[in-house]
Order: C-alpha cells, then structure tokens, then sequence
C-alpha cells in the first residue's frame, strides 16, 4: 500500500505556533508531510527563501515524519515532479477558507487528479500569521508564545544586521 504523504506548500515568513499546529494534526491522518517553501511569492518576504527553508528544517529537525522542501513556480508542476496528489492547507479563519476555497478549485482545474485537504490550527494559535508576528517582532515585542522557539533566534540575528 503506497504511503499517505501531503504537501504544505506555504511562504512560512516566519513558521508560526498555527503552522505548527496544523503539521501535527496532519500527521494524524498522513504518513509523511512535506512542508513546500515557495520561492515564487507576491508577498514581500522578510526572510529570504533560503532563510526561510533552512528555519523550516530546523524546526522540524526532530520529527522523522515531515520533510522540507524548496519549490518554485506552479504548485501543481511541483506535486506531479514529486508524485504526490494530496496539498494540506491551514486555516485560521473564515476569511482564509475564501482564499483557500478558490485556490483548491484552480488547482483542481489545473490538474483534478490532484485534492486539497483543509486542517484547522488549534484555537489557541488560530487568531494570528505571520504578518503579525513580523510586525510584533519589529517593533521589539515578544513573540515566545507565538512562533516555535528557533525562530527567535532567526528574527534575533535578522533584526541585529
């Protein structure tokens, strides 16, 4: 029987306690789970692709079950490249499944053999992302209980250059 595996594609500009949150609840219904770290972004990183591929590896360094891996260009020419058929996303909120509704139908659209599959983070990580935690971190405030405990240590050597 071939092995359940997903694909969380994401920025992860930081990883956050809710990204966390829905990894460990995918690995109750999947085998393996690949964290996919998007080079090809709208959004203005703050930590570069590199930055944010090596953080990911770090975090995860101690669960044999999840891999990072970099990917650019169309989600969908990734998950063929590497023979997966299932993308998890993460959702926070009502206003994210919008988002997330329309980009599972386009992908859907650009190859249908392939399924999105929806886990919601904890309640308690669920209220913030990414972009707020840059900001928090920015302006000097402490993200301890936000973001798995190395990424501190990345915003700490970003924030000192």
């Amino acid at each position: 029987m071939p092995e359940k595996v997903a694909v969380y594609p994401g920025t992860f500009d930081p990883i956050t306690l809710g990204h966390v949150s829905v990894v460990k609840r995918a690995l109750i219904v999947f085998e393996k789970l690949i964290i996919a770290v998007a080079k090809d972004t709208q959004k203005n990183t703050f930590f570069s692709f590199e930055e944010r591929f090596e953080m990911l590896k770090e975090v995860f360094s101690d669960e044999p079950r999840v891999e990072v891996m970099k990917f650019e260009g169309l989600l969908i020419d990734f998950m063929k490249r590497i023979g997966a058929k299932v993308i998890l996303r993460g959702l926070r909120t009502v206003s994210d499944f919008e988002y997330e509704f329309q980009m599972a139908l386009t992908n859907r659209k650009l190859d249908n053999s392939i399924e999105t599959i929806f886990i919601m983070a904890e309640e308690q990580v669920s209220y913030f992302s990414s972009s707020l935690v840059r900001e928090i971190a920015k302006l000097g405030g402490d993200i301890s209980l936000l973001v798995p405990q190395p990424v501190i240590k990345w915003f700490e050597r970003k924030l000192k250059r």
